[in-house]
């Protein structure tokens, strides 16, 4: 099979072995650049750190210095390119790919690689999940521009790349699978399914066999809850709905209280508030995950516990809020382990020969990341993975479901990622007729049965006109005018001759989908477009007309 006829398979709104083989190919692509970054991450580390993410042995001007030295090296790159492309995370690939098919610029991605490891490296409290996520639909950005992919393929492939950027940030697959469905693309359709799916079971065995077959979570040990806890879940996750909300909407505050400050000073701030929080609280440093080995090693020791979670809240609120690059999804984990472990002190008095910190604490981590994401089931799938035990599911279930409901009814909380590309001016959300078009490539639906002629010449116009069949569109061009649909106007028409009327045509290319073409005709709700070789202009393969996408918006109700 030729290229050219994989780009005519994959125009089509099915499930194909060649959309599964470059899927496996994205997920690929994205875990090798993901590996990298976290072994720059930490090989850097190693040379100054005792173990991995563990701030607490540095000495303190050296907790205070590191993250002000990150955050102007992170400022000093960025300036580089004039702060033009530091539009990074999950927001950014969102819009990228519900209104760009997924095409990510490079130098956003340069700037979330190299920030987003300086970031990490140097303390910031903040995730590798969002440069992950970004750099996996960059790999399957410049994988689909390679092979000049239709955009319909573009964008499923974009969304195999967020799912292996999860998948080998936490080895959970499954998760990263449901994440991307729910909070990325936003919609469940099988033929976009299965090639995600691969993906992130490709990312996900990549970085095991780089970094082992280990989760974030195996050290918390999971006990069986009674009955008689979940009651007392029903109220955590109250408390946890109400923390999410609390959470969104400071970081909202962050956010628009310093816009107006210029990029560079507002990220040597960050820089300075992330040193002083490691000053005085080294535990708080770092991505999270020392959050977690901290509460799985000292789950009774409130102070501690409750010292760490307002520190390790201010840093994270100011790091992404001020604009450090990296995720948030680290450190909510972070915060909701331990403060599922400080809820598992009234538990204890429920049953009081059980250790339930680490469930509780398990379990506090999935209603905060729900609540906060608007991801319930993201978050469920992310549970049971991370933990590898049946028994967390049910009380699991029930968490989330109270915190998610808490957030969305009672305090009206939306989702995070949501309120920044609102925030930012970058649209998410596109009409369900063009939605349903951009996943159908406009060489699926073009005429080709078409007639080409080079000339303005009236009396050859009829006459081939006269001489096509009446359905077989007839294209005219000249240099003054390009191309035009040529076809007798019927309202004109008189038994001594026949009015010829010129439609003037827009084109496209091949990689073009449906929905281009919509945009196009929308306004005048009649007319064509033309249909050109993306390598070559001037070869014209087919015609689509506005009769044929009213035709698919009306009758063919699957792609709804």
């Amino acid at each position: 099979m030729t290229l050219d006829q994989v780009r005519r398979r994959l125009a089509k709104p099915k499930t194909s072995a060649q959309l599964c083989l470059l899927g496996v190919c994205a997920g690929l692509i994205a875990a090798i650049l993901i590996i990298l970054f976290r072994l720059m991450i930490e090989l850097v580390q190693s040379f100054f750190l005792d173990s991995h993410d563990d701030f607490t042995t540095l000495a303190q001007h050296q907790r205070l210095l590191l993250p002000v030295g990150a955050a102007l090296i992170i400022a000093l790159f960025a300036s580089l390119t004039g702060f033009k492309h530091y539009r990074l995370g999950i927001p950014f690939v969102i819009n990228r790919i519900k209104h760009h098919y997924g095409h990510m610029p490079i130098w956003n991605s340069v700037n979330q690689f190299f920030g987003g490891g300086i970031a990490l490296i140097c303390g910031f409290s903040v995730g590798r999940e969002g440069p992950s996520v970004h750099m996996g639909a960059t790999g399957a950005s410049v994988l689909t521009e390679r092979l000049h992919l239709p955009h319909n393929a573009a964008r499923t492939l974009a969304g195999c790349g967020v799912a292996a950027g999860i998948a080998a940030s936490f080895n959970t697959p499954l998760a990263a699978v449901i994440f991307v469905m729910e909070v990325v693309l936003r919609e469940y359709k099988i033929h976009i399914f299965v090639p995600i799916m691969l993906a992130a079971v490709t990312g996900a065995l990549a970085t095991q066999v780089v970094f082992g077959n280990v989760s974030e979570l195996s050290l918390i040990q999971i006990e069986m809850l009674s009955f008689w806890h979940y009651p007392y879940l029903i109220v955590c996750g109250f408390a946890l709905g109400a923390i999410a909300f609390a959470f969104n909407q400071n970081l909202m505050l962050i956010i628009k209280t310093f816009k107006p400050i210029s990029m560079f000073p507002r990220l040597l701030l960050a820089g300075l508030i992330a040193g002083l929080i490691g000053y005085l609280v080294p535990e708080a440093m770092g991505s999270g995950m020392s959050a977690i080995k901290l509460a799985v090693e000292t789950p009774d020791n409130l102070q501690l516990l409750t010292t760490i979670f307002i520190a390790k809240l201010l840093a994270t609120l100011f790091a992404i809020g001020l604009g450090i690059p990296g995720g948030l999804i680290g450190p909510v984990i972070g915060l909701g382990v331990i403060m599922g472990t400080l809820m598992a002190f009234f538990a204890q008095f429920i049953s009081p020969d059980t250790a339930v910190a680490g469930t509780y604490g398990v379990l506090g981590m999935a209603g905060l990341l729900a609540a906060t994401l608007h991801a319930p089931l993201a978050a469920l799938t992310a549970v049971m993975e991370l933990t590898s035990n049946p028994q967390i599911v049910v009380p699991a279930m029930l968490i989330i479901s109270t915190a998610y409901v808490t957030a969305l009814q009672v305090f009206g909380n939306r989702s995070i990622f949501l309120q920044q590309l609102d925030f930012q001016g970058l649209p998410y959300q596109v009409s369900p007729a063009k939605e349903a078009l951009q996943k159908v490539g406009i060489v699926e639906e073009m005429e080709e049965d078409f007639k080409l002629l080079y000339s303005n010449d009236k009396e050859q116009i009829k006459e081939t006109l006269s001489a096509v069949d009446s359905q077989t569109p007839l294209i005219v061009y000249d240099e003054e005018t390009g191309y035009q649909l040529a076809e007798y106007d019927l309202t004109l028409i008189s038994d001594d001759s026949a009015t010829i009327k010129y439609v003037p045509l827009q084109g496209l290319s091949t990689q073009a989908t449906l929905a281009e073409a919509f945009e196009l005709l929308k306004d005048k709700r009649s007319g064509a477009v033309y249909v050109y070789n993306q390598k070559d202009s001037l070869q014209i393969m087919g015609v689509v007309r506005w009769d044929k996408l009213r035709h698919i918006l009306t009758m063919r109700n699957s792609l709804l």
